[in-house]
C-alpha cells in the first residue's frame, strides 16, 4: 500500500531502494527546448507577439494618467529684487523641475512642445504676485495657459494689480507673509523658508538678486564674475549684504542638499503698476513731474544707471527659469543715462517746463551701474527689447490714472506684453 512508504517516528523505510527510487533528473538541455516547443506549438509564439504589439499600440494612443493628476514635485521660485522687496515662487505640476522645476519634462525644459502636442498648463505660486514685478510675471503666466495662486502680504503689493485675473478659475490669491512664523521682513528669512520647502519638495528653486550686490563697483560694466565692492557696515548694507547672503544660502543649498537653483541679478526696472511713492528714481521723477514738483536729483547728477522695462525682465526670468543653467546672470538694459539724462527724458514725455532740484548726495550711492549682459545673450538668448523712450510713455499713462484717476490710456498697463 501507499500508506507503507512514509516515514514513521523518523524510523527510515525498509522498501527496497531499486523498487521505489526517485525519478531520474531531467536532462540539462531538456529545460530549454520544452518551453520552446511549448511556444512553437498551435501557434501560441504569433498569439504573444499579436498581443504584445497590440498592448504596445493602446498604450502610445492613450494620454497618460500624470497629465491629469498634480505631479508631487513643486518648482519654486523666489523672486527678490532691487526693485520692490518682491518675489515669487512657482509650483509646476509636470514632471518637473524644472522650471525649477525639480524636474521639469524635457520638453518644458527647453521651452518647445512637439508638434501635434499641447503644451501642459502648470501649477504656479507667485510669493509677491501682487506687487510691481510679480504682476507682470502673472499676467504671462496666465496668459500661457497655467494655473497660478498668488500669495501676497500686501507690504508693497497692491490688490488692484491682480483685480483682473478675479473669476478667472485658474487664479487664486491669497493674504500671506512667507517669512511666518518669525514675524522678520528680510530677504534672507524669506529666502531660507523657500529653500527649505524646495528641498523638502524636490524642486528648483530660482532667486532673483539684485545688481546691489555688485554694490560701488570698480569694474565698469559689470560682469557675473565681478564679486563687488559693498560697505559691510554702511546704511545701504542691510540690503546689499543680504542678498549677498540669499545667493550665499542658494549655492550653499546646491552644492550640500543638491537642491537645483537658478540666480538672476536684476538691475534697474520701470514700467506700469510700479509703487507711485517708492523713492526709487524712475518712479520719483515720473510722479513729480505728473504732480507739477521739481525732480529731486542726489549730488551733481552724473550717477548712471541702466533701465530696463518690466516685460524685458519677465521674458529674462522666463527663459533663465526654463533653461539648464544655474547663473548667476546680470538681467537689466545696458543703456547707460545719467541722472540728468533721465531727468531729460522724463521732461520729454511729461511737461517740458518742469523743474530739476538738486540735493546733497545719499550715503555709498553707487558712481556708476551698467550691466554686462553677455552671458544672458549666450545662453539664454536674451537681450532687452524695449528702449526707455519706448517704456516711459506706457509708465506714464500708468502712474496718471492712479494719481489723477485718468481714464485715458486706461489700458496702457497691459500693452507691455
Amino acid at each position: 500500500m501507499a500508506s507503507e512508504l512514509i516515514f514513521r517516528g523518523g524510523h527510515e523505510s525498509h522498501l527496497k531502494s531499486d523498487e521505489y527510487d526517485s525519478p531520474k533528473p531531467l536532462k540539462p538541455w531538456l529545460t530549454v527546448t520544452r518551453p520552446i516547443h511549448y511556444l512553437l506549438r498551435e501557434q501560441r509564439l504569433v498569439f504573444l507577439v499579436l498581443g504584445i504589439g497590440i498592448a504596445t499600440l493602446i498604450f502610445s494612443l492613450t494620454p497618460s494618467s500624470s497629465s491629469s493628476s498634480p505631479s508631487s514635485k513643486i518648482d519654486i521660485n523666489m523672486l527678490h529684487d532691487s526693485i520692490g522687496g518682491e518675489s515669487f515662487l512657482t509650483a509646476e505640476s509636470t514632471r518637473l523641475i524644472p522650471t525649477h522645476h525639480s524636474r521639469v519634462s524635457d520638453g518644458f525644459r527647453s521651452g518647445k512642445v512637439p508638434l501635434g502636442l499641447k503644451r501642459k498648463g502648470l501649477r504656479i505660486v507667485v510669493t509677491g504676485g501682487a506687487g510691481f514685478v510679480g504682476s507682470h510675471l502673472v499676467d504671462r503666466l496666465i496668459a500661457r495657459g497655467d494655473s497660478v495662486i498668488v500669495v501676497d502680504n500686501f507690504f508693497t503689493g497692491r490688490k488692484e494689480n491682480v483685480m483682473h485675473h478675479f473669476g478667472n478659475p485658474r487664479f487664486e490669491l491669497i493674504r500671506h507673509d512667507v517669512v511666518e512664523p518669525l514675524l522678520l521682513e528680510t530677504n534672507v528669512v524669506g529666502t531660507l523658508n523657500m529653500l527649505g520647502l524646495a528641498k523638502r519638495v524636490g524642486a528648483r528653486f530660482l532667486l532673483t538678486s539684485t545688481s546691489e550686490v555688485y554694490g560701488d563697483p570698480l569694474e565698469h560694466p559689470q560682469k557675473e564674475t565681478y564679486w563687488g565692492n559693498v560697505n559691510p557696515i554702511g546704511v545701504r548694507s542691510c540690503y546689499d549684504e543680504g542678498k549677498r547672503t540669499a545667493e550665499t544660502l542658494t549655492m550653499d543649498y546646491h552644492r550640500g542638499a543638491g537642491v537645483e537653483v537658478r540666480i538672476a541679478r536684476i538691475f534697474n526696472t520701470y514700467g506700469p503698476r510700479m509703487c507711485i511713492d517708492d523713492g526709487r528714481v524712475v518712479s520719483n521723477f515720473v510722479a513729480q513731474a505728473l504732480r507739477k514738483e521739481p525732480m529731486t536729483v542726489y549730488g551733481d547728477g552724473k550717477q548712471t544707471r541702466s533701465f530696463q522695462f518690466v516685460s524685458d525682465l519677465v521674458e529674462g526670468l522666463m527663459r533663465l527659469m526654463e533653461g539648464e543653467h544655474v547663473g548667476p546672470f546680470n538681467l537689466g538694459n545696458p543703456g547707460e543715462f545719467t541722472m540728468l539724462e533721465l531727468a531729460k527724458v522724463v521732461q520729454e514725455t511729461i511737461d517740458p517746463n518742469a523743474k530739476i532740484e538738486f540735493r546733497p548726495n545719499t550715503e555709498d550711492d553707487p558712481h556708476k551701474r551698467k550691466p554686462d549682459i553677455g552671458k544672458a545673450k549666450e545662453l539664454l538668448g536674451w537681450e532687452p527689447k524695449i528702449a526707455l523712450r519706448k517704456g516711459l510713455p506706457m509708465m506714464v499713462s500708468d502712474f496718471r490714472q492712479r494719481i489723477f484717476g485718468d481714464q485715458k490710456g486706461g489700458d496702457t498697463t497691459t500693452t507691455a506684453f
